[in-house]
């Protein structure tokens, strides 16, 4: 394994972050089984990971017509499509909980299980 530190920048510990930052990391940990790299990195200005953390759960964690899989579908297509690999990765391991099958290795094959019309496949992989 890859001893380097996640940044070059100085990575606070938990236990020094504000109790809401820290709530949010152990919430998102207990969930998906890690705490994303970013996460630490932006709970260095709380200010920042809170307006992060805002945004995602208004686009993710909200009423809507269709799964929360399918919505992390999409952000692991937005995400290849800006050639991403950082993004790809985790959001297709959060993909894989999800969705309940850890064996998901690409977005085409949820699109071909689902039986999405090519014209619903092109406006998610757009």
């Amino acid at each position: 394994m890859d001893n380097r530190p996640i940044s070059r920048s100085a990575i606070p510990n938990l236990e020094d972050l504000p109790d809401d930052v820290k709530t949010k990391i152990q919430s998102v940990q207990e969930k998906t089984g890690f705490v994303p790299n970013v996460f630490m990195i932006m709970a260095r200005k709380p200010d920042e990971f809170r307006g992060f953390c805002t945004y995602y759960d208004a686009i993710m964690e909200t009423e809507c017509k269709i799964t929360k899989a399918e919505l992390e579908m999409i952000v692991v297509a937005t995400s290849a499509q800006n050639d991403c690999l950082y993004c790809v990765v985790s959001h297709g391991a959060v993909l894989r909980i999800r969705s309940k099958d850890k064996n998901i290795k690409n977005v085409s094959k949820i699109l071909n299980e689902n039986n999405y019309s090519d014209e619903e496949c092109i406006l998610i992989l757009r």
